[in-house]
């Protein structure tokens, strides 16, 4: 039984860990394309 309470704790921080890497991921992604918008929008000028 705590053999079983552990596994699954240590599954579920492995998928909190990829979670949090995937969003850091996008985080990045969203703000490289407001920089993007941003200077294309200072070219127009």
């Amino acid at each position: 039984m705590i053999r079983s309470i552990t596994t699954a704790a240590i599954v579920a921080l492995g998928l909190l860990a990829a979670a949090c890497n995937t969003v850091e991921g996008v985080g990045e992604d969203v703000s490289s394309a407001g920089r993007a918008v941003d200077d294309a929008a200072e070219d127009a000028k």
